[in-house]
């Protein structure tokens, strides 16, 4: 299991991780919580090289405020 990055807020309806560095995951790689729950998929990739962004859309289940601060992870 790989960690993919902090969610660092939210805006238009998704999550914003930051990258822990410049190895980040794929756009459609499907994301998980810390208890392995399925939350979405990475639709884009943006920001600086060495620390990017990515854009996370979730399933519609999922209460993005409570995201915020917490860290994702990719299998």
């Amino acid at each position: 299991m790989k960690r993919v990055g902090e969610v660092v807020r939210i805006a238009q309806h998704l999550a914003v991780v930051r990258a822990p560095d410049a190895d980040h995951v794929d756009i459609g790689t499907p994301v998980l919580d810390e208890n392995l729950d399925d939350l979405g998929r990475v639709v884009d990739v943006f920001g600086p090289v060495e620390r990017p962004y990515l854009a996370v859309t979730t399933d519609d289940d999922v209460h993005l405020p409570a995201l915020v601060g917490s860290a994702l992870y990719a299998r």
